[in-house]
């Protein structure tokens, strides 16, 4: 009782509170815990914080995930080794959500050693993809591109026999082509786009639970959203995702992500009203995408500074205050 009473303050603290403690546990791995069920449904738990955005709670349980991921690892077992790796996959998806590119780097690297040693490539595809975010962060835009086109590779050597390496193969192209766009290759950007679009297209409308990709059609245009704004194309980006619904996705993390991304296409293009209008969804669906994300809640901010009485800017802000 007292642990969980501990994990529950803590996590109300907020996310930056909690880094000191998986600080601790990338430093020197700690102790197993006990008593706290098998690894594989608490890391579905995982999870499910991260596509509910509480990330502070998901933070809390890191490092007891790391502690119970390496004493599982040390039968040597495949599996075992490449549900490690997914759990500093997850480490570093969160870390690069709140904007700790420094540890995301860290968590990031070593999710890819021990898919290597596991051998796994579905696990070695989520620890590439999460290396090239980081990278995409730190302006090595270069590198990121190289790291997805290699990934995208090796995931469609195994042949994409099945929905969920075709999905793989899919979320590679994705993250190669805001790479490029990122990185200004606008050519390589859309044709990447264009690319995962077809590989998607023989996939489910709605992706079933655990999926390590859980990307279908509208997935893919949703990042073709990114795309036009990370390429300057602020009217193509809201064009793109004109006909997209947030009932089309199925975690809040994903319905966020959509009002997110228009707001950037909206702030892009100088519209402070759908901005805001297009935040106040993404937080309604998920506090802690608009609430965690540097970016994001630097949108937040300039929209309080240059429109104050923009409708929804005041409302937007005291949303984002109350659950900050």
């Amino acid at each position: 009782m007292r642990r969980r009473t501990l994990l529950t303050a803590t996590a109300a603290a907020g996310p930056a509170a909690l880094l000191t403690g998986l600080d601790e546990a990338l430093a020197a791995t700690p102790a197993p815990t006990s008593g706290l069920g098998p690894l594989d449904g608490r890391l579905a738990a995982a999870r499910e914080l991260y596509d509910k955005g509480l990330h502070g709670r998901l933070l809390a349980v890191l490092p007891g995930l790391i502690a119970d991921g390496y004493r599982a690892a040390a039968s040597r077992r495949n599996l075992d080794q490449a549900r490690l790796s997914s759990v500093y996959t997850l480490a570093s998806s969160v870390l690069s959500k709140i904007g700790s590119y420094e540890r995301a780097r860290l968590t990031a690297d070593r999710a890819r050693t021990w898919a290597e040693v596991s051998g796994s490539p579905l696990a070695a595809a989520a620890a590439a993809r999460e290396l090239a975010i980081v990278l995409r962060h730190q302006d090595r835009h270069g590198e990121a591109q190289r790291l997805m086109t290699s990934a995208a590779a090796d995931v469609e050597a195994t042949g994409l026999r099945t929905d969920a390496s075709a999905a793989a193969y899919a979320q590679m192209l994705c993250t190669l082509a805001y790479a490029a766009a990122r990185g200004g290759q606008r050519a390589e950007a859309l044709a990447m786009v264009e690319e995962a679009r077809r590989s998607a297209r023989r996939l489910p409308g709605t992706p079933p639970p655990g999926r390590l990709f859980p990307v279908g059609p509208a997935a893919v245009d949703l990042y073709a959203v990114g795309v036009h704004w990370a390429l300057g194309d602020a009217g193509a980006a809201l064009e793109a995702g004109k006909d997209l619904r947030p009932d089309q996705f199925p975690t809040a993390e994903r319905k966020a992500r959509l009002g997110t991304d228009m707001a950037r296409a909206w702030w892009a293009w100088n519209r402070p009203e759908q901005t805001a209008r297009a935040l106040l969804d993404a937080h309604r669906a998920s506090p802690g995408e608009v609430r965690d994300r540097p970016a994001i809640r630097c949108i937040v901010n300039e929209l309080a500074e240059r429109h104050p009485r923009t409708t929804g800017v005041r409302e937007l802000q005291a949303a984002v205050v109350s659950t900050g």
